[in-house]
């Protein structure tokens, strides 16, 4: 490469999952299999895939769960492509904690070092939050070199996005919490030569107002 050509830029679109089926239901849906979007994720889906259609989007990847795969299809569908299943970028592993009442994981005295030291969690039986971290960077690096000069979408979960996010910041992990990831958010990242970007965070303008907002009720 002479010094006069510019490395084509890279698009990598963070895109959080729309909601769920489970976001009533007060539990930590994590990597339970059968969560499926609601109505209403059903209808942010739908327009996240409006809102790309005309988008350059050469290739698009989804956490292997359901409402991963289930946006990711409505965003693929105008372009003809076909979703490729990741688990690099599939929902944290909370163990044990999966599937139980978020209200009663709150007691547990190990929750406060969730929410104020994260980088030093690891869920029982499940992965570190460290690990959610290097694996999903990994995974995003490694993809966007496989797609140079190109546009990719990722469809993932709050946490992996914001951890993805935190690194390219050079935010420290103890902080990634400040970071907000709506359900059917945009979030961008950018490569080249110049070294990574982050072009765009938690972009709800295809939603309606008042579904553009951070839901805390709704785990990933």
């Amino acid at each position: 490469m002479t010094q006069n050509q510019e490395q084509p830029k890279t698009t990598v679109l963070l895109v959080r999952h729309a909601t769920n089926d489970w976001v009533k239901s007060g539990k930590l849906a994590g990597r339970a299999p059968d969560v499926h979007l609601s109505q209403q994720g059903e209808a942010q889906a739908e327009a996240l895939g409006q809102r790309l259609a005309t988008h350059p989007i050469h290739a698009i990847y989804s956490s292997p769960l359901e409402r991963s795969l289930e946006t990711a299809a409505a965003i693929a569908r105008p372009h003809g492509l076909t979703v490729q299943a990741r688990p690099g970028i599939g929902e944290v592993d909370f163990g044990d904690w999966t599937g139980q009442q978020l209200k009663e994981l709150a007691k547990e005295p190990y929750w406060r070092l969730v929410q104020t030291r994260p980088s030093l969690v690891r869920f029982p039986n499940g992965e570190s939050v460290r690990q959610m971290q290097t694996r999903a960077v990994d995974e995003v690096e490694r993809l966007a070199a496989a797609h140079e000069g190109e546009t990719i979408a990722l469809v993932s979960h709050a946490d992996v996005i914001k951890a993805i996010v935190a690194h390219f910041l050079g935010l420290h992990l103890d902080l990634f919490q400040r970071l907000v990831i709506s359900p059917a958010s945009i979030s961008s990242l950018s490569f080249s030569h110049g070294g990574p970007l982050v072009t765009t965070l938690n972009d709800t303008a295809h939603l309606p107002a008042e579904e553009a907002e951070d839901d805390r009720g709704d785990d990933g």
